[in-house]
């Protein structure tokens, strides 16, 4: 095996420049430069009519491209963002023009001048992010990059709108920092980022942006009675950790104590109950991506001056079957003292969030967030681009929904309906980890919420936008760092309630 760094990100992204200059800067690049075009209204100034634009089959839709006068200097790459400049067609167009210019290292582009003026800070946060996460590749196992790296983006906007589209872009490059990072995480194979892997990148990365850092080993686990997170590493002969992340932020703490879980599964085989060998199968590397979102989330906090004291711990293990594994009928007692009888050990993503959300519990948060890929059933009703949230509580639901809005990283609300709880009963333990045949999504965040008791919470299952089969507007194929962004918007929404 290779000696590399799986997340390279923690260095590369923020080597990337940004420029806002105005369109009569001496200073703008030679080369490409990318022109906002809607579906419909005024075209940019150079843009030829409507009529010629249909003839080369440019309609200004999202997703189309078209290179005028290829031979100039700086010729005009259109591309299209539909109906509206909103911040997530801005975000699409700017990551479908980042891959259009891939050849390049520099992205020039006036597409934030497609805002309205006072919209130019979130029209450059969307463009820097969608450029960036467009761009992205994951390189450290490859003999040579698979593309040419984005060092230099120039926004094109005018001159009123420089100071508010500088700090938007700021922020921007910040937030797609973190989602490569958590793309990174994801893509990184089980052998190269095993739990205690995922520990020191924790305590590497976690240090230099400010957090306190603590990691507990298997003999920690053991005096702390986590049972759940041993039971499930039973199995492997690679030790499990618990990551604690705390964010004190400078100034007064506002909103309150939020408390994070992720779950750490850097490779799930299932254990006893094995997986087919199929293409979900392969992709069990990043079952650690709720685990992964939160390390990246947590990275640039204060980077971004959240005021809001937040507190995590990820519960990390792989998931294997060997002659030590938990078996079907065992009985795994919690932190809490609860009992759980094991039906399906590919259900294993719960059992170590239990004893996490026991240990947020303990250090006195006012609320959980808690981010997994924790079921199929999630992806078979939404889909790969929609995440499900469940809670028990509204304000916390509609936080994690704002922030959806915000990122264009998508969530749909399903009940946490109690009427299936009698499904979790158990002949010989306080509950059991499976339900029934439906309803799996519903059934897994119950089982959560008896762990969760009455403090407000909010459950996101990204088991489907976890990744993409194809580049797809700021989803790059493979890991999309779902997750990373939208968490950093809404720890920044707690504080301002």
């Amino acid at each position: 095996m290779r000696d590399v760094d799986p997340v390279p990100s923690a260095t590369s992204v923020p080597a990337t420049r940004l420029r806002v200059v105005t369109p009569d800067d001496p200073a703008l690049p030679v080369g490409p430069h990318g022109v906002g075009v809607a579906a419909a209204g005024p075209l940019p100034e150079g843009v030829p009519d409507r009529e010629a634009l249909g003839t080369w089959g440019f309609a200004g839709r999202s997703g189309q491209t078209l290179v005028l006068d290829a031979a100039a200097p700086s010729p005009a790459v259109l591309v299209g963002y539909g109906d509206t400049p909103a911040p997530a067609a801005l975000r699409d167009a700017a990551a479908v023009l980042a891959r259009t210019v891939g050849h390049r290292s520099t992205l020039v582009t006036s597409l934030v001048g497609a805002a309205a003026p006072g919209d130019a800070g979130p029209a450059a946060q969307a463009v820097v992010e969608g450029a960036v996460l467009g761009r992205y590749r994951y390189d450290p196992l490859r003999t040579a990059p698979a593309g040419v790296p984005l060092t230099e983006i120039v926004l094109v906007v005018p001159a009123d709108r420089v100071d508010a589209a500088r700090a938007g872009a700021e922020r921007g490059l910040v937030l797609a920092r973190a989602a490569a990072l958590s793309r990174d995480l994801a893509s990184a194979p089980a052998g190269h980022l095993t739990a205690p892997g995922l520990a020191d990148v924790a305590v590497r990365l976690g240090g230099a942006a400010g957090l306190r850092v603590e990691v507990l080993d298997r003999a920690a686990l053991v005096d702390l009675g986590c049972g759940g997170l041993l039971g499930v590493n039973a199995g492997s002969t690679v030790e499990p950790r618990m990551i604690r992340l705390e964010h004190v932020p400078a100034g007064p703490a506002r909103g309150g104590h939020l408390g994070l879980v992720g779950k750490g599964i850097t490779y799930d085989s299932g254990g006893i109950s094995l997986k087919p060998s199929n293409a979900m199968h392969a992709a069990m590397k990043m079952d650690m991506t709720g685990a992964g979102a939160i390390l990246a989330a947590m990275t640039v906090l204060a980077e971004l001056d959240v005021p809001v004291h937040v507190t995590a711990y990820l519960a990390c293990t792989d998931n294997m079957p060997s002659g030590s594994a938990t078996k079907l009928g065992d009985v795994l007692t919690t932190r809490s003292g609860r009992t759980i009888e094991v039906v399906n050990t590919d259900a294993e993503g719960r059992l170590v969030m239990a004893d996490a959300i026991d240990l947020v519990r303990e250090a006195g948060v006012d609320a959980i967030l808690d981010v997994a890929t924790l079921t199929g059933a999630a992806l078979m009703a939404l889909g790969p681009l929609t995440a499900a949230v469940i809670g028990n509580d509204d304000a916390m639901v509609h936080l994690v929904e704002h922030a959806a809005d915000l990122t264009d990283e998508r969530v749909w609300r399903l009940p946490l309906d109690a009427r299936y709880r009698p499904w979790l009963d158990s002949e010989v333990a306080d509950l059991k980890n499976l339900g029934g045949e439906s309803a799996g999504a519903t059934v897994a965040a119950l089982f959560l919420s008896e762990w969760v008791g009455t403090t407000p919470w909010a459950h996101v299952d990204i088991a489907g936008p976890m990744r993409s089969e194809t580049d797809d507007a700021w989803r790059t194929k493979g890991a999309t760092g779902f997750g990373a962004r939208l968490l950093v918007e809404a720890i920044t929404a707690y504080g301002a309630r």
